[in-house]
């Protein structure tokens, strides 16, 4: 019925010429039906203009024929230029069949289809926005289009949508929001170069709030940020330049939490230039957003560790900055702020392969000590394995960060010693560890903890240690540190008061045990704590199982270490050999232990070369004399003469007489030393044992007798030379 109704208005000769493949006789029927609508519009004949438009539709823009379909196009523009006003009456019915042609396989008829939807849209205007999503996604494929004709003929269209999309106050944003987010995953260059032309439009028109759906189509933006095509790249960072200075001028109304868990993700793109935007961006939310941002810290800070070793320095700078800005916010658990999450990202940048990052980690590990302790020592077993393997980490600023972690945490008692243990728990199963990092570890935790109160703590833990091998490793390694390390200064002056002075002879004695498991660390201990007659007596006391590769090594670094600054008051203790016989005493002692080729052994007996004559003469034999029990008067300079101990007569060993000096028994701490050599000798095997010496010892120790003078140049037994023993001072820590 409706199509006998066309037919009745338009003549046949117009029919046909509409389907007709010569372009200007398809174009010329137009005209024609364009008046004949025209005239049913002025006499309001609604029912034929429908039957007009249904017979354009169904017969000719849906027929299997390319020219039909062609004739049917420009029929239908022609047929909503002859209503005018009336045009938007019919949309329904005209515009339909346009769109469904834009993706028609002749590119003929896809070109038509944007000529006549061209043409339909300047006569309806902004009557036609209800169908501008449809509109919208045909031209998002148009702008691809292989023809280069129909890529024209819709640019053509989409400037004219555009121009009645920011005139109209009927365009709906929250509908098209969705299209626009689903599109901005496409690949493709010329569909990129559409989208962001029309975000750009959008966001420059007033009533129309781009700003509040950023986070919608904020990742597409990022990701045209690594197109391959020089003009996306530079279109997409002018859009996003452009976002980010309204979000500066209006920064109430965004939404941070979710463009921020657009731009931590990309701030991990291996696109240089995407990074660098992204973490700028973040900058300026941190600055921006404060509060608002604190659930979100994790996650920022996640990004923000990675950076701080970029290799683009203008990345770095930036993510510096902001890792500077959000360590100065300060957010508490009642806002959001998840002390958890902090820590865990925390602990796993550890294993970053940046040691700026490493060390970052570290110093907000320390931030969160210093205002949430008490939550984060509710993690504090996860922290302590995470810690246990940075210890060995190749930077120092590393290792020395981590140190301060732990000195942070061991501020209360229990927490202390539990530090202590679990640091010797490192030691003992990983004795590379103690070999390359004790020395450091050691002298740094001196520093932060107070040194006196460190040695006793693990003096304390190595004297109930059952594992005697270990203990006596440990002690040569503190032992060393003592006598070199700046750090460890105060503590030698308190050692050296240990027989006149209370505290000096309580640290002495909360030593002394653990010192015990090493006869060099024992006389050591002794030179320090100026027990000279003890020292000798250590010295007398020891047997040939005692004498052995390890002691030897020691004791070259012994000597060598007497050369140092450190022990210049015991030198000159040397030039009043009346007053410090025992010194005398110990330190040939030491050289009759030496073996006479080495090194060591050349220096020490140069050294006593030096003393006054009257070491040698008679009186001094006399007052050295084993029935003498006086015959040292050692005291500090400025102090009074106080005997230093006892002799090494048979009643004094069995403490019978007066052995004691400023209350410290010696007969029976000499006891103590040789029980537990005892029970290193007992306990020893023919397994090679761990050394905390990292220079291998000469494999055998013979008889000064069974060789001829070695080289100058050769050490014990003629294997390396002896200066490969010793023991620079160690470089002053920064405190």
């Amino acid at each position: 019925m409706a199509t006998a109704e066309a037919l009745s208005v338009i003549p046949a000769a117009v029919l046909r010429n509409l389907s007709d493949k010569l372009y200007e006789k398809r174009k010329n029927a137009a005209l024609e039906l364009e008046g004949i609508v025209k005239q049913l519009a002025v006499a309001g004949d609604h029912d034929r203009i429908t039957a007009v438009v249904k017979l354009l539709s169904e017969d000719y823009a849906y027929s299997s024929q390319s020219n039909h379909r062609k004739g049917g196009l420009i029929g239908l523009a022609a047929a909503t230029v002859g209503l005018t006003s009336e045009a938007a009456n019919h949309l329904e019915q005209i515009v339909p069949p346009v769109l469904n042609s834009f993706s028609d396989q002749d590119s003929r008829v896809r070109y038509y289809a944007c000529e006549s939807l061209y043409n339909i849209a300047k006569v309806v205007r902004g009557e036609f926005i209800v169908f501008f999503n449809q509109i919208f996604d045909a031209l998002c494929k148009l702008s691809a289009d292989s023809d280069s004709n129909v890529q024209s003929a819709a640019h053509l269209l989409d400037r004219l949508v555009k121009d009645i999309v920011t005139e109209s106050d009927q365009f709906s944003i929250e509908e098209f929001i969705p299209l626009l987010r689903e599109r901005m995953n496409v690949l493709n260059p010329y569909v990129r170069q559409f989208l962001v032309g029309w975000i750009t439009v959008l966001d420059s028109v007033p009533d129309i709030d781009m700003l509040g759906f950023l986070p919608d189509f904020l990742d597409g933006l990022f990701n045209m940020l690594s197109d391959s095509s020089h003009e996306i790249r530079q279109q997409a960072d002018s859009a996003l330049s452009e976002f980010l200075q309204e979000i500066k001028n209006s920064p109430v109304s965004v939404d941070y939490g979710r463009m921020v868990e657009i731009l931590v993700q990309r701030a991990d793109s291996p696109d240089e230039f995407t990074r660098l935007t992204a973490i700028t961006w973040i900058n300026e939310l941190v600055k921006l957003g404060g509060d608002q941002l604190v659930p979100h810290y994790a996650a920022i800070l996640g990004a923000i560790l990675p950076c701080i070793a970029d290799k683009e320095e203008k990345i770095r700078v930036v993510a510096r900055e902001t890792n500077d800005e959000l360590r100065s916010i300060k957010a508490y658990p009642a806002e959001g702020f998840s002390v958890e999450s902090i820590l865990n990202i925390c602990r796993s940048q550890m294993s970053s392969e940046f040691e700026a990052t490493r060390i970052e980690a570290l110093h907000w590990m320390i931030t969160l000590l210093s205002r949430h302790r008490m939550e984060v020592l509710v993690f504090l077993s996860d922290v302590f394995d995470t810690l246990r393997e940075v210890l060995s980490d190749p930077s120092d600023e590393v290792v020395l960060l981590v140190l301060e972690v732990h000195a942070c945490i061991a501020k209360e008692t229990q927490h202390f010693r539990q530090l202590i243990v679990y640091l010797i728990h490192n030691f003992q199963i990983d004795h590379s560890l103690l070999e390359k990092r004790g020395a450091l570890i050691v002298r740094r935790l001196c520093v932060l903890l107070d040194a006196e109160k460190v040695y006793r703590e693990i003096s304390a833990i190595l004297e109930g240690e059952s594992d005697l091998e270990f203990v006596a490793v440990m002690v040569q390694a503190l032992n060393l540190i003592l006598l070199t390390s700046a750090e460890l200064f105060g503590l030698r002056v308190l050692l050296k008061q240990s027989l006149v002075n209370s505290a000096g002879k309580d640290l002495f004695l909360s030593l002394y045990a653990s010192w015990c498991h090493s006869p060099m660390a024992m006389i050591s201990l002794c030179f320090v704590a100026q027990a000279y007659q003890h020292a000798n007596s250590v010295i007398q006391s020891l047997v040939e199982e005692d004498v052995n590769v390890k002691f030897l090594v020691q004791l070259d670094k012994l000597i060598h270490l007497l050369e140092t600054p450190i022990f210049a008051y015991l030198r000159l203790q040397l030039l009043e050999p009346g007053r410090y016989i025992w010194l005398l005493k110990s330190l040939n002692g030491l050289l009759m232990l030496l073996p006479q080729q080495s090194a060591a052994f050349k220096v020490l007996r140069t050294r006593l070369k030096t003393v006054p004559k009257y070491f040698f003469s008679e009186e001094y034999l006399r007052i050295t004399s084993p029935g003498n029990p006086h015959g040292q008067t050692s005291h500090l300079r400025g102090m009074p003469h106080i005997s230093d101990g006892f002799d090494m007569n048979e009643n004094s060993r069995n403490g019978t007489s007066e052995n004691s000096h400023n209350g410290i028994n010696f007969p029976s701490m000499l006891r103590q030393f040789e029980q537990i050599q005892q029970k290193h000798r007992a306990r020893s095997t023919s397994q090679p044992h761990f050394s905390y010496d990292s220079t291998p010892p000469p494999k055998e120790v013979q008889r000064p007798e069974d060789h001829k003078e070695p080289n100058k140049s050769q050490g014990v037994n003629g294997g390396p030379p002896s200066r490969s023993y010793r023991m620079s001072p160690p470089r002053q820590l920064q405190r």
